[in-house]
């Protein structure tokens, strides 16, 4: 098979990651509205939007309507193009603004920020003005690169679109691979930095496709299956690429919140049900309620329902349950939370039989330590078998301390 028919069968429809680029900006839209003051979750919004108007431009469809809908032929070509220009401009402006912090008022940001906007806002010009003069009659919706790569001013402009690529996907790669080798980035992030630098290296063999194929044209040979076979699938390989490694730092970062928050919800409720049936309250259901509201929640109730608990807390059991949880092989940072259980259902249980028993003293000890504690109480409560291990080893010493 030759490599001209082997490039036809990797078609991929310019639909495709215009959808995906569109349900991209879809999740990060809600944090857009939301935080719509952070400049940094702004410009990833305007880059999936300019990437997303890049497609829709660029299929033939489009392309089609646009040149009838301005009775210019090729039309869609410069604005294809600028499409192009200000998605590579944006993209080293997002970069440059991430890595550095985007309060960074530094005189090299200044200077990289200034330059990026000047260079690019004069190759969107010249685009525009090499159209103007260029002489493009026959409309051309999937080769017009090479149909026109020996036109005068089609020619320069052609030339100038792949330049301004290039040069931004070379700069990208290098900003993101001196990036990606720092210390101190999370996982999220580091893979994201991966995926954008996979796919500006996937946009280098897209911009190395056209150049040869149009310079293929001014020898006189037909290499024009690299412009129209080959690199448009390359291009979709590529958005999508790019799209996912803008969005997986910010959106793997916000489900890692999101889970951690969901398991200390999780972790809780043993601490929870048991702090609920000594006051017979409990948390107010609320269905719309967000996870972050319901930890907040449910850790406020464990903490007021231990105040109240306070005065039946003896601190004498609490630290020989302490001793027994170490005696029995428990390190301090297992044996603590461990002591604390068992001295808040020994406080549970004083605090049912002074019910109908003489009250418990006036005086409250001081239980700071232990509503820092709280989760790691809670899961000490799902450990039954050394709970029962240290309420029978102090029971042994003082049964009477255990009721």
């Amino acid at each position: 098979m030759s490599p001209a028919r082997l490039a036809d069968g990797l078609y991929i429809s310019f639909w495709i990651p215009a959808a995906v680029l569109t349900a991209a900006l879809a999740i990060k839209l809600p944090s857009i509205i939301k935080l719509w003051k952070d400049p940094l979750l702004r410009a990833v919004g305007g880059l999936l939007v300019l990437a997303c108007a890049v497609f829709v431009f660029a299929a033939p469809p489009t392309i089609t309507r646009v040149n009838r809908a301005t009775g210019v032929p090729n039309f869609s070509a410069p604005l294809v193009y600028s499409l192009i220009a200000a998605f590579c401009g944006s993209c080293l402006l997002l970069i440059t603004a991430w890595r550095n912090g985007i309060s960074d008022r530094s005189a090299t940001t200044r200077r990289a920020t200034r330059w990026v906007v000047s260079v690019y806002s004069c190759v969107v010009v010249a685009l525009w003005v090499l159209f103007a003069f260029a002489d493009a009659p026959v409309e051309r919706v999937r080769d017009l690169d090479t149909y026109y790569a020996t036109t005068p001013f089609m020619r320069e402009l052609i030339v100038l679109y792949l330049l301004a690529h290039t040069v931004a996907c070379l700069i990208s790669c290098r900003l993101i691979r001196n990036w990606i080798r720092a210390d101190g980035l999370d996982a999220w992030l580091r893979g994201g930095l991966k995926l954008l630098g996979v796919g500006y290296a996937t946009n280098l063999v897209y911009d190395a496709a056209k150049a040869a194929a149009v310079g293929a044209r001014w020898t006189g040979h037909d290499l024009d299956w690299l412009s129209t076979s080959l690199a448009p699938p390359v291009a979709c390989v590529s958005a999508i690429l790019i799209a996912a490694g803008f969005i997986l730092p910010h959106t793997g970062q916000y489900l890692h919140r999101r889970g951690r928050t969901r398991l200390s919800h999780w972790r809780l409720r043993p601490l929870y049900r048991l702090t609920r049936n000594a006051t017979g309250g409990r948390v107010p259901f609320k269905l719309r309620a967000t996870p972050e509201l319901r930890l907040t929640r449910r850790e406020t109730f464990i903490r007021d329902a231990l105040l109240h608990l306070a005065r039946y807390i003896d601190q004498d059991l609490d630290r020989r349950a302490y001793g027994a949880a170490v005696d029995l092989g428990r390190d301090a940072r297992r044996a603590r939370p461990l002591a604390h259980a068992v001295t808040i259902q020994a406080a549970v249980d004083a605090r049912r039989r002074s019910r109908t028993e003489a009250p418990a003293p006036l005086d409250s000890p001081d239980i700071e330590e232990l509503l820092e504690e709280i989760e790691a109480v809670s899961r000490a409560l799902r450990r039954t078998d050394d709970i029962r291990a240290v309420r029978a080893r102090v029971a042994a010493a003082a049964p009477a301390h255990l009721g």
